[in-house]
């Protein structure tokens, strides 16, 4: 507490009152000033609002604003002010509404000094146990703000593993400041170097490529809800609550290989049924990472961008090998060599998975879906759906087979 200790406000119509209770009470010894003095119950109100007052003793029989209504405004206005209330009012209803208001004490006129003191000892000593917990509280805050990107880690290891209840991510979702919503997407980035049995590079070092690799995520994942953590394996995860188009992790592939100089693998899953499936999720895009690690970065950005351009009618190999400045003939071989198959036919079989998506979902006309997909005509779009699925796309609209 201040040097000028508890602020006490006496508000009383008669003067001759308040000065009786300011002289009966040693207020320094008790740590105490009594910062004004009103006569009736609005300018208490004022005075009590402007000094941020803690202790107010009030008469309940006062013009303009009677001691009832003014403790009324005062536990809205200063709601942590202590009220003793001293009245010559002993009736049970006046005493009855003050409990309801939930006065410290209640007092009869005229004020016996010594059991004046003794309640005012008792709301100092709940003051004083007051701002020690609300320090206590501050000091937790401040702990817990301090480390809340290491609590929200932990508890997004624990979410991905399927060890938490829908009730316990629910409840630290909204702790943490993370969005209630299911996600929408999982990203999880392995940079090889963190899970070699043999580093090349010190542990300092090796750790200030995962800050650059993960400063890179945020900063072109910036626009977008997100949280990132390593899991128990070193492996970067980032979980998403808006979809990000493909073009965005071919960047983060990208600006990592531009700025750092090292090949990372990054595998993205879309998440769908309730907030606890989340450790399937993460058990299938890991599973799928490990199985595509043998796959260069280059091949990667090649197929995202198919993934992100396939409606592009214009969409072809020689435009790729451009985009991502090699000739054709190498991002043709290197394709067939990782995939074992053509860029030609991973194209057609983007396109084609698309228009059954389509056709199973909307009401859209071949024409309309043709068109979407990427195919200059009905004609050709027909055609390759045939070949691709045995069945042309009415056909397989209407729950026809090839047999």
């Amino acid at each position: 507490m201040t040097t000028a200790g508890w602020k006490v406000i006496i508000a009383d119509d008669e003067p001759i009152i308040r000065e009786g209770i300011h002289n009966s009470v040693n207020w320094e010894a008790l740590g105490m000033t009594v910062v004004a003095q009103a006569e009736d119950g609005e300018e208490a109100l004022e005075l009590a609002v402007r000094h941020g007052v803690h202790i107010l003793l009030v008469d309940l029989n006062m013009p303009i604003m009677d001691g009832l209504t003014l403790v009324k405004h005062i536990r809205d206005q200063v709601p942590d002010c202590k009220v003793i209330i001293i009245s010559g009012h002993d009736e049970f209803s006046y005493a009855q509404e003050a409990i309801r208001l939930n006065v410290d004490d209640y007092i009869l006129k005229p004020a016996n000094p010594e059991q004046l003191r003794k309640v005012l000892e008792r709301v100092k000593l709940e003051l004083e146990t007051t701002m020690e917990q609300n320090e206590l509280l501050k000091s937790a805050s401040r702990q817990i703000s301090k480390n809340f990107p290491l609590l929200r880690e932990r508890f997004c290891t624990e979410w991905v593993q399927g060890t938490l209840t829908q009730g316990e991510i629910e409840e630290q979702l909204s702790f943490l400041k993370l969005p209630s919503a299911r996600p929408a997407q999982l990203c999880i980035v392995r940079w090889p170097e963190t899970s070699s049995n043999r580093p090349l590079l010190k542990e300092n070092d090796r750790q200030l490529f995962l800050f650059a690799i993960e400063n890179i995520i945020s900063e072109l994942l910036q626009p977008y809800p997100r949280v990132t953590f390593r899991d128990d394996s070193g492996l970067i995860v980032t979980i998403l609550w808006d979809s990000v188009a493909e073009s965005v992790f071919s960047d983060i592939a990208g600006s990592i290989q531009v700025y750092l100089k090292i090949p990372i693998h990054l595998q993205v899953e879309p998440m769908e049924g309730p907030i606890t499936e989340i450790a399937e999720v993460y058990r299938i895009c890991k599973a799928k990472l490990y199985k595509e690690s043998d796959v260069s970065p280059l091949v990667k950005r090649a197929k995202w961008h198919i993934a992100e351009q396939y409606s592009d009618p214009d969409l072809t190999l020689e435009s790729t090998a451009r985009l991502l400045q090699v000739s054709p003939v190498y991002l043709s071989r290197i394709f067939k060599q990782e995939l074992g198959t053509s860029f030609v036919s991973l194209v057609t079989q983007t396109r084609i998975k698309k228009a059954v998506q389509l056709l199973n979902s909307t009401d859209l006309t071949i024409h309309d879906i043709a068109g979407k997909v990427g195919y200059e005509t009905q004609h050709y779009f027909i055609t390759a759906f045939k070949k691709a699925m045995g069945i042309p796309p009415n056909q397989y609209r209407k729950g026809g087979s090839s047999s």
